[in-house]
């Protein structure tokens, strides 16, 4: 659970090997290629003859189809590049004709109800023209009051159809509606326009299914694919020079060993460099396969600065604590155990499967456990004498205890994140304000529970932490140098107005209330759905048992469906809002290893 330390490696060989030696550095793999000064305009502006974006849509988009040919296993007739290219053209091909298609039925649908007619051509009609307007039959004692040549030559219930015959166009104030396009086509030319379209709509479906043989060849090239297309990118990160090129890189400190033999081994000038803090390296997380899945999650919403730390095994475990909160039915835990015991083989064919079964697990084990404490099984609370009802130590509707214990993680989480930033920032003062910040929030919590309870050595002790963290905020807050007595009077101001963060640290606690409302909200729920199908039961004899069944399986599936959404998206807004903004603010990219794909 750290930020993996990077040395900023630079590697200078002979321009006449370049392309052997960027290959091989591609096989020794772990390094992030940094684009060169003066490099950064030739990658934006140029296009890789191998692009597996290109390649990935193109497979997607056969993979849709719901047809789909025998495959071709053999290669000879195989080019990757024109497949692919052939793919694309024939997906925008379809799209511009599925557009046409739209577009020729609106059309017809529109003069349809003028009727199939043909515009003459320029002077048959001695320069005369027609004017189309579709006036609401409310307006068309206006256009008997014109001085126009008109025919009505259809009409619904709201609208007439007129046609004006005038050399100009009748002016605006001629007509009470302004004039209406219909076109140059006729309705049996947009007719036939359209079956065209469709005949050609049609082949491309087809042609499409025919593209499908090619899609394992894909398959089975796209890693080969994918490594000449970061191959293609890394030539253009490099600077050139008549004799010599340089290549730059930031590699993990461990790996450093592995690079020097192969600077040794290709007869490269190297040099080993440590950030200067000013640039910004990319961010390497290293996680145990354990608690990885917080890591994606971190990944998920932003990657923490390379000059930062990993937050990746809080925000496991907080998110697991916060959903089993919100859940808050020991019965869900164990049907969603279920579903995790059938696909935990299949997940674990991937390593971000791997990762994320873990969380999972993690996370309904403290769902099952905090769903015993509550004493909730699908809504239903046990007998006292059970020994279910024995571990039912928690009641959801005892509103002042699960408010103190929603605020108590509150403040627990914010603690932490302020106490974490005090250790990033040890070896200056500053990590005393962040300490401050902790203390502050302890000491309104205690506050709290004092005047609830009337106890004053805690109500002392309260005050007590309130002191010292004012002074380590008014004082710590700022790194400004004191070096005349202005500077110390602008430090205190400096320190003073920090303190308007009051505010918003309160408002970050309380945002964990949304743990209790949520969780009470599930239960209720659940509860009101049994009572629901109980009533039914009795109300209807006979097939009351049928509808209070289809009451439970309906009522609990959008229960379930209500907390997985909830604990997903407020269990996440808990870390990446309330946590990140006293510890974690800048973010930073990952690290992407130039390396060759075995398996795609």
């Amino acid at each position: 659970m750290a930020i993996v330390t990077l040395k900023k490696i630079t590697l200078c060989g002979l321009i006449m090997d370049k392309t052997w030696v960027l290959d091989e550095l591609q096989s020794l793999g772990g390094t992030h290629l940094i684009p060169l000064a003066g490099k950064g305009k030739k990658l934006d502006n140029a296009t890789p003859v191998h692009n597996i974006e290109d390649a990935l849509t193109a497979l997607k988009y056969l993979q849709q189809c719901s047809k789909k040919r025998h495959q071709v296993r053999h290669s000879e007739s195989f080019e990757f590049a024109s497949v692919v290219q052939e793919v694309l053209e024939l997906k925008n091909h379809l799209l511009d004709l599925l557009d046409q298609r739209e577009f020729l039925q609106q059309r017809i649908k529109e003069v349809s109800l003028w009727g199939d007619f043909t515009l003459a051509a320029d002077g048959q009609l001695q320069d005369y023209k027609l004017w189309f307007y579709i006036v609401p039959r409310r307006l068309m004692k206006l256009v008997h009051q014109s001085d126009q040549v008109w025919q009505m030559v259809n009409q619904t219930n709201t609208d007439a159809y007129v046609v004006v015959i005038a050399k100009d166009e009748p002016a605006s104030k001629a007509m009470p509606v302004p004039r209406t396009h219909v076109g140059s086509l006729s309705l049996s030319q947009l007719h036939k326009k359209l079956d065209n379209t469709e005949l050609a709509i049609e082949d491309a479906y087809a042609k499409r299914e025919y593209l499908t043989r090619w899609m394992s060849l894909i398959m089975l090239n796209l890693a080969a694919y994918k490594n000449q297309s970061d191959l293609d990118n890394a030539h253009l990160l490099t600077r050139d020079e008549p004799d010599v090129f340089v290549v730059q890189s930031w590699v993990a400190e461990e790996d450093i060993p592995r690079v020097e033999k192969f600077s040794q081994a290709h007869q490269l000038a190297m040099l080993i460099e440590d950030p200067d803090g000013v640039e910004q390296p990319p961010t390497l997380l290293k996680n145990t396969t354990t608690f990885a899945g917080g890591e994606e999650v971190v990944k998920f919403y932003q990657i923490p600065n390379y000059y930062s730390w990993d937050p990746s095994i809080i925000v496991f475990f907080s998110f697991a604590l916060f959903f089993a909160m919100i859940l808050s039915d020991a019965g869900y835990a164990a049907l969603f155990m279920g579903i995790l015991a059938l696909k935990w083989q299949r997940m674990g064919s991937t390593t971000q499967g791997i990762r994320f079964r873990m969380l999972l697990l993690i996370t309904l084990i403290f769902s099952a456990v905090w769903g015993i404490m509550v004493g909730s099984y699908f809504g239903f609370t046990p007998a006292p004498e059970q020994l279910a009802g024995r571990l039912h130590i928690l009641d959801m509707n005892d509103s002042d205890t699960m408010m103190r214990i929603s605020i108590f993680v509150g403040v627990l989480h914010i603690a932490l994140s302020n106490l974490v930033k005090a250790y990033q920032l040890r070896h200056s003062t500053r990590s005393l304000s962040a300490l401050g910040w902790a203390l502050f929030v302890v000491a309104g919590f205690m506050l709290w529970l004092a005047q609830s309870s009337e106890q004053i050595i805690l109500k002392q002790v309260a005050y007590g932490l309130f002191v010292i963290a004012g002074c380590c905020l008014i004082l710590f807050t700022s790194d400004r140098k004191i070096q005349k007595p202005l500077d110390l009077v602008l430090r205190l101001f400096d320190g003073l107005k920090s303190l308007t963060g009051i505010t918003k640290i309160f408002g970050d606690v309380l945002s964990y209330m949304r743990l209790f409302a949520l969780g009470l909200a599930s239960a209720s729920l659940a509860i009101t759905f049994n009572q629901l199908a109980v009533q039914v039961y009795h109300a209807m004899p006979g097939t009351g048992l049928l509808f209070s069944i289809l009451v439970l399986l309906m009522g609990h599936a959008l229960n379930i469906i209500l907390g997985i959404m909830s604990g997903v998206v407020h269990g996440l807004r808990l870390n990446f809002i309330e946590f990140y903004n006293w510890s974690v603010s800048d973010e930073g990219y990952p690290f992407k290893a130039f390396s060759k794909k075995e398996g795609y």
